[in-house]
């Protein structure tokens, strides 16, 4: 009789902590984007180094492209500087057409590329968003111009150094369009900085 109680008490501990684990909340935190592709790349490519390095720059270009996209469409939304604005269309329509492009050649590589802004990208959202007036203006031509000499570099070593034809070619041809943007932000900064003195 006393082992029957202890077995029941037993089982009614083992049931109790069931329970309580089932009853917390296990909210899963939302992975970053970016991540996802990456550990996709990952384990598709796991035996092919020179695979994964590629993809790398590729989850890094959708990267920049999503993030250009948000950042040139609060640029219209927000500023009242004509430049700005025309930065921010230019910005939108480039990298939309970037993004495609990049997606194809993804696709036919079986990459994975992230889908939505990542962590770093809605960072920056929010941080130029709190922003206003010229204070917004100098912070978006500001972020504009670093981003864009980041990601000349990142695409000047995939034009030279990516392991497939398609993705340094790819690579050498955006290149060219990224050196526009930034001289076109350089420029703007310039005007900018004339009318605040």
């Amino acid at each position: 009789m006393k082992r029957v109680f202890l077995l029941s008490k037993a089982v009614l501990a083992a049931g109790v902590v069931v329970m309580s684990l089932g009853s917390c909340k296990n909210e899963a935190k939302q992975e970053d984007p970016k991540e996802v592709a990456e550990d996709q790349n990952e384990i598709k490519f796991e035996d092919r180094e020179t695979k994964e390095d590629d993809s790398e720059f590729l989850v890094d270009a959708a990267e920049i492209d999503l993030a250009e996209i948000e950042l040139g469409k609060l640029a219209q939304q927000k500023s009242t500087n004509p430049g700005v604005k025309s930065l921010g269309k230019m910005l939108v329509d480039a990298h939309e057409k970037s993004a495609a492009e990049l997606k194809t050649l993804a696709d036919s590589k079986n990459f994975s590329l992230p889908t939505s802004v990542t962590e770093d990208g809605k960072e920056a959202y929010d941080k130029l968003n709190k922003e206003t007036g010229t204070d917004f203006d100098k912070k978006f031509v500001d972020g504009a111009i670093d981003a864009h000499e980041k990601a000349i570099d990142k695409f000047k070593i995939a034009a030279e150094n990516a392991n497939d034809t398609e993705i340094k070619a790819w690579a050498s041809k955006n290149v060219n369009s990224l050196r526009e943007h930034l001289q076109h932000a350089k420029m703007l900064k310039e005007e900018i900085n004339k009318t605040c003195i």
